[in-house]
């Protein structure tokens, strides 16, 4: 790369991650500030490590050639399955006094992965295969993410796979198929233990979402009208016979799915689940979180209370303050505007990367891209979801902001491959070299 391609890198872009890593951590070293005013945590100065080490990346991966990766990316993805495997006790993998967490760099291995294989199956004309190889490329680390058990970081593959399969042109009936299958899965899950928790056991009809020989039979009575419906189409080629099947298989795989996860969810990660719709059901437990988030976001008001001035961080109401809910720390002391200060930013984030799908001329660099905004949004917009009290505790990280070392290098490696394809965005690709 020639130095005055330097100049190519899209520093508003650039300017926007640096300016939410720092505000990271300003907040991560007031979150280590007790109530005395004494600093009691050293994350700050970690976080800061970790931020210099991203920056490297960022240049590195900004200077190197993107396209370089497109036949290697089947092993960089295998290895971390590998090391998934390894880690699927501990999560962590430990090289000296550092520790890295494998499901974080995951994601984007499979971003890039999927995105070889999307752009090499791109004349293929049958969606549904394409779909479903698709789907297993995702679901293979997801398992093994969900077995560790990190449900936070598993349901981020979601919409990574979806994102990419919409912007590869896949059928849009096979993402709708996903997605209500996804929808009918969490109603599935949650409503015996809704109505067990919150509404007392007043509709125990609920309760059978729980046994396994109702959902037998109800998959099984399905599978035969999905079976004639399937006759049906093969014999008289009536179109309204493969709807019948469609819906039929948004159902079946969708109680298959639900009980399956009641078997693998553990109790704590179910309550969070729950709990979120009325906090005070559990005020001491899992409603804590919730109520304690809500409180210091709402007692910010429009200007906040001031930097290093938040009580419920220096009180240590907030758990887990430098890393889930560090957006409340920034919402108490810097207030709405604060608030609205990392809404712009991640906005611009996104915004940026949807400008540059629409100009660059290749389609491996256009699902990469895909996948990093699907990444990107979808941590934003739980997280501070989470903070805020609608949306359920998953253990979702705000990238860029909250503390860890896994997940700021992960959000780093995805901006460095931003910049990569935004220098040659000019370049044209039609065979897989330039």
């Amino acid at each position: 790369m020639r130095l005055k391609d330097l100049l190519e890198i899209d520093f508003i872009l650039l300017f926007a991650v640096l300016l939410l890593v720092a505000m990271g951590v300003i907040f991560i070293y007031s979150s280590g500030v007790n109530m005395y005013g004494v600093p009691d945590s050293g994350e700050y100065i970690r976080q800061i490590s970790w931020a210099s080490m991203g920056l490297a990346i960022v240049l590195g991966f900004s200077l190197f050639n993107y396209r370089k990766i497109y036949n290697i990316s089947v092993w960089f993805y295998i290895a971390t399955l590998v090391v998934l495997i390894i880690t699927i006790n501990t999560r962590w993998i430990r090289i000296g006094t550092f520790g890295f967490q494998t499901s974080e760099f995951t994601k984007i291995t499979t971003i890039v992965f999927l995105a070889w294989y999307l752009d090499h199956t791109k004349r293929n004309p049958n969606s549904f295969i394409r779909f479903l190889l698709s789907c297993t490329i995702v679901f293979v680390p997801m398992a093994l993410i969900l077995i560790q058990p990190d449900l936070g970081t598993a349901l981020v593959f979601i919409p990574i796979l979806l994102g990419m399969s919409f912007i590869a042109g896949i059928s849009l009936r096979y993402i709708i198929f996903m997605i209500l299958t996804i929808v009918l899965t969490s109603l599935f899950i949650v409503l015996p233990h809704w109505q067990a928790i919150i509404l007392d056991n007043s509709i125990p009809g609920l309760l059978i979402f729980l046994d396994s020989r109702f959902i037998a039979a109800i998959c099984l009575a399905l599978l035969l009208i999905a079976a004639i419906a399937l006759f049906g189409l093969l014999k008289f080629r009536k179109r309204y016979f493969y709807w019948i099947c469609y819906s039929a298989s948004i159902f079946i795989v969708s109680l298959g799915t639900s009980f399956a996860a009641q078997l693998v969810l553990r109790d704590y990660q179910l309550r969070r689940l729950i709990v979120f719709l009325d906090p005070n059901i559990d005020p001491r437990g899992s409603g804590w979180h919730i109520i304690q988030s809500i409180t210091a976001i709402g007692s910010g008001g429009i200007i906040g209370r001031g930097f290093l001035q938040g009580t419920q961080s220096q009180y240590r109401f907030l758990p887990e303050q430098s890393t889930d809910f560090i957006f409340s720390i920034l919402s108490e002391e810097w207030g709405f505007r604060g608030g609205i200060i990392v809404f712009a930013l991640f906005l611009l984030i996104i915004l940026r990367l949807l400008r540059l799908i629409k100009i660059i001329n290749d389609n491996f660099a256009c699902y990469i891209l895909a996948g990093l905004i699907s990444m990107y949004a979808f941590h934003f917009f739980i997280n501070v979801g989470m903070t805020m009290g609608i949306m359920p505790i998953t253990g979702i990280p705000l990238l860029f902001v909250s503390y860890g070392g896994s997940a700021l290098l992960s959000a780093m490696i995805g901006i460095g491959l931003t910049l990569s394809i935004h220098v040659r965005r000019h370049l044209r690709n039609d065979y897989g070299l330039y």
